[in-house]
């Protein structure tokens, strides 16, 4: 009997988390690989002359189809219900204030400094996602190396603590030890020349790093038991992990293969100081046209575009337009009143979207100090998921550690479950989970804050998760103008959970509405 796509797709995820998933599904070719990026679309200038475009959300989306369509001559109004750019891409800082749905504000109180910010939401760039690297260059805005995987971090797994380092080469002896035993009893004949079974069998040999008999006794590249010295100090390799120990530990999910994956390969970037500088640099290029605190009640169509509702500090308002980019995330949208056609309703309704949370702690930088650990994630199976160690600031007295980020990286249960805890509950497993990464320095950790994407008003959630069967039935509507609506965001992208997804999101709307103005 054969396996649905779907069901094959499920149990891939339940085994091996997120990683595998994605890692699955790109093989599939299921998930967009990366390809060339020609750059944003050439609106010819004065294009969009005599004509208005209502912007809903200054994100990522919002903010990029600002510039381009300013550039072409459009006359652009952001309205943006926060009081600040960036949306979803959010960085806290001494001082700020922390609003979560149904939860006690939290007001920040770090030290103040250039490193002193937490990414309360995206916190990465991977080199392939060109239209964002772009308007860095363009903008001016300096990025550095984020260290994304750290073979000194750690992984916590049953119980078990065991180095990045340990976990990866002990697997990869196991591995490459099983394949050379294949190979000596002939399991490849029908696919190998004799030549060619000695040249695979001395390639294997010293990728695992393997012993007489191409047996795997384990390796100084797991880590030493006994560190090289001067003068009698010779290097000793510790006792390897053994395969059943790996297996009840599930050291073979994300965290084995997450550099493997596209978007978190070496060279990560990120912003020095903070990722919302992309948004404030964007922001900095439209802000006549900007509007904060601007709340959207209400959508309608009208003979010449768009009429949009909303009230600010002010009171209600009124907003006309040619046309209206709408970047509002979909929990968010279906709430507000609209005249949308029902299939986009229904569209807009059946968007799942993730949940996510963090947790950051100001402290002194133990990690660098005393365990000579510089940047990275340390992998655990409860609830918080990882700890993310800071990139920027390397030397300096204290950092922001990161010390929870339950997104799903290990299956769909923690993220729903931690994001539900308390705020103490959260922060007890994160300073649990990092008291077993570094013994004794859990106590160091202080002043901690928390963000769930899912209770954070105008976000209510990550990313979309578009199903499979979606991408051609809700995603290919969303696809398509409403009358004079055009939607963008990273749900509205092959690149969810992105700001290069965003980005490419509202190049393609505003190369809709500047062909439909061009054919007029």
């Amino acid at each position: 009997m054969g396996i649905s796509r779907r069901r094959f797709l499920t149990s891939v995820g339940k085994a091996g988390g997120y990683g595998a998933l994605y890692t699955t599904m790109m093989g599939m070719g299921l998930l967009a690989a990366p390809r060339a990026y020609a750059g944003p679309p050439k609106l010819p200038a004065g294009g969009g002359a005599g004509k208005s475009v209502a912007i809903l959300g200054a994100g990522i989306a919002g903010l990029v189809s600002a510039y381009e369509l300013r550039k072409a001559g459009y006359a652009v109004t952001v309205l943006e219900a926060r009081d600040r750019p960036g949306g979803r891409a959010w960085s806290v800082r001494g001082g700020s204030t922390i609003v979560q749905t149904g939860r006690p504000d939290q007001t920040v109180d770090w030290a103040e400094g250039r490193n002193a910010y937490f990414n309360a939401g995206p916190a990465r760039i991977p080199q392939w996602h060109h239209a964002v690297l772009g308007y860095c260059q363009e903008l001016n805005v300096p990025l550095e190396v984020m260290v994304n995987a750290n073979r000194s971090a750690k992984l916590d797994f049953a119980g078990q603590v065991v180095t990045e380092r340990q976990a990866v080469n002990d697997t990869r002896g196991a591995f490459t030890e099983l394949l050379a035993k294949a190979v000596d009893k002939g399991a490849l004949d029908q696919e190998l020349t004799g030549i060619d079974k000695q040249k695979l069998l001395g390639y294997l040999s010293a990728y695992g790093d393997l012993g007489k008999g191409n047996a795997y006794g384990g390796s100084t590249r797991a880590g030493f038991s006994a560190s090289p010295g001067g003068y009698d100090h010779p290097p000793k390799g510790g006792d390897p992990l053994r395969m059943t120990d790996m297996m009840k530990a599930r050291f073979w999910g994300a965290s084995l293969i997450f550099e493997e994956i596209i978007d978190m390969q070496a060279t990560m970037l990120q912003p020095v100081g903070g990722m919302d500088r992309i948004s404030y640099a964007l922001y900095e290029q439209v802000k006549p046209a900007v509007r904060f605190g601007a709340v959207v009640k209400a959508l309608r169509k009208t003979s010449k575009g768009v009429k949009i509702d909303y009230t600010d500090a002010s009171g209600p308002k009124t907003l006309e337009a040619d046309f209206c980019v709408c970047t509002i995330p979909l929990p968010v949208l279906a709430k507000i009143p609209s005249d949308f056609a029902p299939r986009v309703k229904q569209a807009i309704a059946a968007a799942e979207y993730h949940h996510g949370t963090k947790v950051a702690w100001e402290s002194r930088r133990f990690w660098e100090q005393d365990d000579f650990q510089y940047g990275g994630l340390g992998w655990t199976d409860e609830a918080n998921e990882l700890v993310w160690y800071p990139s920027g600031g390397i030397g300096e007295k204290t950092g922001i550690l990161v010390g929870a980020y339950s997104i799903g990286f290990s299956g769909p249960d923690a993220p729903p479950k931690y994001a539900a805890l308390s705020f103490e509950e959260r922060f007890a497993i994160s300073r649990r989970v990092i008291d077993k990464f570094h013994p004794g320095h859990g106590k160091e950790l202080t002043k901690p804050f928390t963000v769930s994407w899912m209770q954070t008003p105008y976000s209510e959630g990550v990313a979309v998760g578009w199903k499979e069967e979606q991408r051609a039935t809700d995603y290919a509507e969303l696809c398509k103008p409403d009358g004079a609506f055009y939607f963008a965001g990273e749900h509205m992208s092959y690149i969810n959970a992105w700001q290069e997804g965003a980005a490419l999101s509202a190049h393609e709307a505003i190369k809709l509405i500047q062909a439909r103005v061009s054919a007029a």
